[in-house]
């Protein structure tokens, strides 16, 4: 997002935050109401447009929303997003996108009271991995959007993988994400879930991929300097593969730090082409 959505997304998780420090705001049913708001505005375009037209005043839009939500969701959830309504967006499509980051993060709050946060944030991580190096797998969660028996064939086969071996909120993101991709493959949604699971710890996320695994020695050393970088801590996501042959790869958000054999050797051959 830029601009005018950026600061609105910002205003809007405060808003969460304020809500969900009351700990008798119940947040996996608010996460399910605002996943339920999510589908509704992704399926109906003309009302995102109208709660998202600047030309309209933020009150009325706000009253329709009011008016379609109230008596379906909680008071909560109808506060949340009238407060996001009166908001001026860059892009309609921005306004759902903001409404679904709502919905995971309140996801991630109740991880948080539970004190599993931590390990949400690891279970969805490794599963990203598992999808990306299991092609049967991708296949089988990724299929076509809208098909109601495809959609409970996967949430059956995530019920196997996941029941009883991760946390009850990485079952239900990694659920709603395979049923509701709105675009995003599977990989890419996982991973900015960790994001998001990690900013909610107030940390940012490297993932470090070396040919061998780190000792505990060089995982400490790297974790030291990158915060040193970065200046906040930084969790690192390990993952080993053989072709890197040498050295590690480090990817913080969009910043990439190649410092891999196989890197180097690339280097070279677009030198010598060149």
């Amino acid at each position: 997002m830029n601009g005018a959505s950026r600061e609105a997304l910002a205003d809007a998780r405060e808003r969460l935050n304020a809500l969900t420090d009351n700990t008798s705001v119940d947040a996996t049913l608010l996460a399910d109401e605002l996943a339920s708001v999510t589908t509704l505005l992704d399926r109906e375009v003309r009302l995102r447009r109208t709660l998202t037209d600047p030309a309209q005043a933020g009150e009325a839009k706000a009253g329709l929303v009011g008016r379609l939500l109230g008596g379906q969701v909680s008071g909560e959830a109808v506060d949340l997003v009238s407060g996001m309504v009166r908001a001026r967006w860059s892009r309609s499509r921005d306004l759902v996108d903001a409404v679904e980051q709502l919905a995971d993060s309140a996801d991630l709050v109740a991880a948080d009271r539970a004190g599993t946060l931590g390990d949400v944030e690891d279970e969805l991580f490794r599963f990203g991995r598992i999808v990306a190096s299991s092609a049967e797998l991708r296949s089988a969660l990724s299929g076509k959007v809208g098909d109601a028996s495809l959609k409970s064939a996967q949430t059956e086969l995530l019920h196997r993988l996941l029941g009883g071996r991760a946390q009850p909120a990485t079952e239900r993101l990694v659920i709603r994400l395979v049923g509701q991709p709105r675009g995003r493959s599977l990989e890419g949604g996982l991973e900015a879930l960790s994001q998001l699971a990690a900013e909610r710890r107030d940390r940012s996320v490297a993932v470090v991929t070396s040919a061998v695994p780190l000792s505990d020695g060089q995982k400490q050393r790297l974790g030291a300097a990158l915060t040193r970088l970065y200046g906040r801590e930084v969790h690192l996501n390990l993952d080993v593969d053989p072709a890197v042959l040498g050295g590690i790869t480090v990817r913080i958000g969009d910043d990439v730090i190649n410092g891999s054999v196989a890197a180097r050797l690339e280097e070279v051959e677009r030198r010598m082409a060149g």
